[in-house]
């Protein structure tokens, strides 16, 4: 379906996947989406009529009724699964290019995400293989049985920041449950999530297992708030999270929420500045600083503000900041022009609270959504609680390490947090008293801790969390069956 070969920052025009065939979006008049280095048009903006999400939702619906979940089934799954793999790896340059130029993020690294997409399908297809559909339960020599079954139909929402791994990692694992998924990427980088279905969709699915809406937040909600749908994941902003919570609530749809936060970074009094700087640095402009668990608000002791702002402001001073296509670049520009104006507004509110602002990076001669990475220090910290999603971090002055977790834990962003300290037994201690999902220990890495990482999405950040377990949990459900014995004691 995609042509990639139709000029520099020309995109595939995006369209829909609905009831096993590919179809037409709505094209909203006047608006396009545009390429962030450059602000020329890549395709038009699209939506999806309400025809076509009722066309959707029926069809979900219907082979859900008809499904199969025995061990046949879910090794032909399994099966598909891996052909879905081999074709997202000859797709793998084409997915990269489509994540930098509507992500901002630099093709070097899109790359290195793209590439790891089949090794994420091929996980989940041995996942099928080797964790049973059904196990015996304990119950004093009764025949009781315990099915792992399929919710229900499943509606996927995915954000800009990760406009292909999201998509790919929740869609396999929705699939591999055997609930029937609509997908609905965001609006702002909807192309990566398309050559994704593509490739699911060559590999031969069952009918019904996928289908692709297009459109904004009111294609999502049609989508969340319909009762045919029965479970619903979600990454992005809290405003949206919420409403999809009330919605869910009047069905008591299955929810995964993940919704980010300001993430707190600790620097105790034994760090050193130039690892805490380079952790930090390396938190706040990976993927363009775009990512919800990147590094926020940072709380180290007085003493050792100045050096480690002086030390981050040298980094900024020399990152590499250029179009996303050049081989390069290490800074990006900011996906969109509406994030683009949320970031420029966290920068003054910080100066308004009183923060010092120093943005040293030297920008292409681009007409793009370019933003030098920022530090800013000096604000209120108990003011500066807003999640700023970007390459800008906070720096506040605190004068012990009780202090800095009151101050953490006062507006917990409930998803991640750092701490930087040269002894790793009492940095360790103070991360274990952070409310947060994942704290991170010097250092600042895209992938989660370990292989069998249960990351809990904590107060704000939303509901559920990441990992293996939890992705069988958000599309599965238990289902008990077994030979009652009415005659035992209760």
């Amino acid at each position: 379906m995609t042509d990639m070969s139709n000029g520099k920052t020309a995109l595939p025009q995006p369209v829909n996947y609905i009831a096993d065939a590919w179809s037409d979006c709505e094209t909203v008049p006047g608006e396009w989406n545009v390429d962030p280095n450059t602000r020329e048009p890549v395709h038009r903006t699209v939506t999806t009529g309400s025809e076509d999400i009722e066309r959707a939702l029926k069809h979900a619906e219907r082979m859900y009724d008809v499904g199969r979940w025995d061990d046949e089934a879910r090794q032909e799954r399994a099966d598909t699964l891996e052909r879905v793999a081999a074709l997202v790896e000859t797709r793998v340059e084409d997915i990269a290019r489509t994540d930098s130029l509507t992500s901002g993020v630099p093709i070097g690294v899109t790359r290195k995400v793209a590439a790891f997409l089949p090794a994420r399908i091929r996980a989940t297809a041995a996942d099928l293989r080797s964790i049973p559909r059904v196990r015996a339960l304990a119950a004093g020599g009764r025949d009781v049985r315990l099915y792992k079954v399929p919710w229900g139909p499943a509606a996927i929402l995915t954000p800009w920041n990760g406009p292909s791994f999201i998509p790919a990692a929740k869609v396999v694992s929705a699939v591999a449950a055997g609930c029937p998924v609509i997908l609905k990427p965001s609006e702002h980088a909807p192309g990566s999530a398309q050559i994704v279905v593509e490739c699911f969709v060559g590999a031969g699915l069952p009918a019904g297992a996928l289908q692709l809406v297009h459109g904004r937040g009111d294609v999502g909600a049609a989508l969340t708030g319909d009762p045919r749908v029965k479970v619903v994941s979600f990454t992005g902003g809290p405003a949206a999270g919420r409403a999809i919570a009330r919605a869910g609530a009047e069905d008591f749809k299955v929810l995964q929420l993940e919704l980010g936060g300001n993430n707190p970074v600790l620097v105790l009094d034994d760090a050193d500045v130039e690892v805490a700087a380079d952790g930090i640095f390396e938190g706040m402009t990976k993927l363009n600083g775009q990512w919800c668990e990147g590094p926020g608000k940072v709380l180290a002791p007085r003493r050792l503000v100045g050096p480690l702002v002086e030390a981050l402001a040298e980094r900024i001073s020399k990152v590499v900041v250029g179009h996303s296509l050049d081989e390069g670049a290490e800074l990006g520009p900011i996906s969109n022009a509406p994030h683009l104006a949320t970031l420029r507004s966290r920068i003054e509110g910080l100066r308004a609270l009183g923060a010092t602002v120093h943005q040293p990076a030297r920008l292409p001669g681009l007409d793009g959504f370019f933003l030098s990475p920022a530090v800013a220090a000096g604000a209120d910290p108990a003011k500066a609680t807003a999640e700023l999603f970007g390459p800008l971090v906070s720096v506040h002055a605190v004068d012990s390490d009780e202090e800095a977790l009151r101050v953490a834990n006062a507006h917990p962003s409930g998803l991640d947090a750092y701490v930087f300290g040269g002894d790793t037994e009492r940095a360790i201690d103070v991360g274990s008293r952070v409310l947060a999902g994942e704290v991170r220990v010097n250092g600042a890495k895209l992938a989660d801790l370990g292989d069998d990482s249960a990351q809990s999405f904590w107060g704000p950040s939303g509901i559920g969390g990441h990992g293996p377990a939890e992705s069988v949990r958000v599309f599965c459900g238990d289902r008990v069956v077994g030979v009652d014995a009415p005659d035992l004691p209760l």
